[in-house]
């Protein structure tokens, strides 16, 4: 496929890439031990199944996937339970989650593994499985794989399954690297997802300044059937609606999902995931994280799920000079953290120690100058800068009514702003207090229902009881009557 179709705005962007993508994937070192976070995936957060003291085998479920927008998480490796409790972990907020505590006994023994033939399998039960492996999302999204691969209410059969290896960000290159080393499991994870969803044509989506990647997965799907598509460098081509366009000239619909359009879209690497938990009975307990920046050897580490980033950052010779901050993620879409004990989770695709040269938005901010910069490179279409005011007023109704929410955080917007205006922390402050203020009116909501309920119980108990009493209180006076010349007493009437 050759032909593509530009979607509106995005940037070029200083790449970074070969910097870590001149080495083979490495294995990650086994650590003493793993801090394992119970909520590595969008939804509600897996259920503890240990408890301290608990020997485990590796791969082992660990959690237990809570509700249908669920992942499971599973031991990394054998070893002993030490604590379940909350630990520090990476996200925006800094705020600290559930996690298992596990410590290493050094043998990496594994669960008896149990692989699936998927062309005899269900497709729910087939979901269910991968529910159980602890599929998910592996381009940063960590959705819960089962869920995608249910079409149930959505569409009846897809037009286009698109396997994202665009890889836009700078300084990351995971993806790139497991395209060119690990093709084949890529495809076969790609048969799973073709037997599930029953698309008409597979597209794999590959920004065209990845020739290594671009030919191993030319070479592995040879006879297949699907279709690698070279897509202009350009950020970010790599964003699920702007790869859709790039791909089949569709959109979809504001508030309206991938599916309406008979698409649906998965990382490269989740594929590999997926062909490892059916094919070979392995579920999620590893993913490739870039680490770059000023480390001394950047490269891609096949790292256990709960290390620490410090311990990334030894295997890879320890920091370099100039380290002003640690970015997980890229520069672009990435956030800070203000320490690195924080464990590698199912969303760690690329660790950046960067220097003050990565780090842009540093400049002192200056006012707005209505220039419409962010407007043209928006690739989401929308009026950055009147969202901005909007959010910087508290003004959340208008800033949700000029679609907010269609905001994919990609940071073009800041990238290109000549007031150095963090506009996206703007957009995700909106967006944190209009969930923020959603929960509260569903917790009032849910009160007012749950006093109201109470009050019919106890109205209704009431009446229950004066019923009760009413049928055993003997007649009174005004009832009896006495019959003449008998003295007998009778009910009147």
């Amino acid at each position: 496929m050759s032909a593509w179709f530009p979607f509106h705005g995005g940037v070029k962007t200083v790449r970074h890439k070969t910097e870590s993508s001149q080495r083979p994937i490495q294995p990650g070192l086994l650590p003493s031990r793993l801090v394992v976070p119970l909520h590595q995936h969008v939804g509600a957060t897996a259920k503890p199944m240990v408890q301290p003291g608990d020997r485990v085998l590796k791969g082992q479920m660990i959690g237990q996937a809570d509700g249908y927008v669920s992942a499971a998480v599973h031991a990394p490796t054998s070893g002993r339970i030490m604590a379940v409790d909350q630990q520090p972990v990476p996200h925006p907020s800094g705020l600290p989650d559930w996690c298992v505590t596990l410590e290493t006994d050094g043998e990496d023994h594994w669960i008896e593994r149990k692989p699936l033939d998927y062309r005899r399998l269900h497709p729910s039960d087939l979901r269910n499985a991968i529910r159980n492996a602890g599929v998910v999302g592996l381009g940063g999204a960590v959705f819960p794989s089962a869920v995608k691969m249910n079409l149930s209410g959505h569409c009846e059969r897809l037009d286009h399954l698109i396997l994202n290896g665009a890889e836009c960000e700078p300084w990351m290159s995971c993806d790139d690297l497991i395209m060119r080393e690990r093709a084949a499991e890529i495809v076969a994870g790609i048969h799973i997802m073709v037997h599930v969803l029953n698309p008409h044509q597979v597209l794999i989506g590959i920004e065209d300044d990845k020739p290594e990647a671009i030919a191993a997965m030319n070479a592995a799907c040879a006879g297949t059937g699907y279709q690698v598509c070279p897509v202009p460098t350009r950020y970010p081509s790599g964003g699920a609606k702007q790869l859709t366009k790039l791909l089949t000239n569709k959109e979809a619909p504001v508030n309206g999902r991938s599916t309406d359009i008979g698409v649906q879209c998965f990382n490269v690497a989740t594929a590999y995931t997926l062909h490892r938990a059916v094919n070979h009975g392995e579920p999620v307990i590893s993913r490739i994280v870039t680490v770059t920046g000023q480390v001394a050897h950047p490269q891609n580490i096949d790292a256990l799920l709960g290390t620490a980033f410090a311990d990334l950052i030894a295997q890879c010779g320890g920091y370099s000079d100039g380290v002003e901050r640690l970015i997980m993620g890229g520069p672009m879409m990435g956030f800070a953290l203000h320490r690195d004990d924080v464990p590698v989770t199912k969303a760690t695709n690329c660790i950046l120690a960067a220097s003050a040269r990565e780090l842009t938005l540093e400049q002192p901010v200056m006012p707005c100058i209505r220039c419409g910069d962010c407007v043209d490179v928006c690739p989401a279409d929308l009026l950055p800068q009147q969202l901005y005011w909007y959010a910087r007023a508290k003004e959340f109704d208008k800033a949700r009514d000029h679609h907010l929410f269609s905001c994919i955080e990609c940071g073009c917007c800041s990238y290109v702003c000549p007031s150095h205006i963090p506009l996206v922390q703007y957009y995700r402050y909106a967006k944190n207090e209009i969930w923020a203020r959603e929960k509260e009116k569903q917790q009032a909501e849910l009160a007012r229902q749950r006093h109201r309920a109470r009050m019919e119980r106890l109205e209704r108990e009431k009446q229950e009881r004066e019923a009760k009493l009413r049928q055993k209180a003997p007649p009174s006076r005004a009832e009896l009557v006495v019959v003449p010349g008998t003295g007998i007493s009778e009910r009147n009437g």
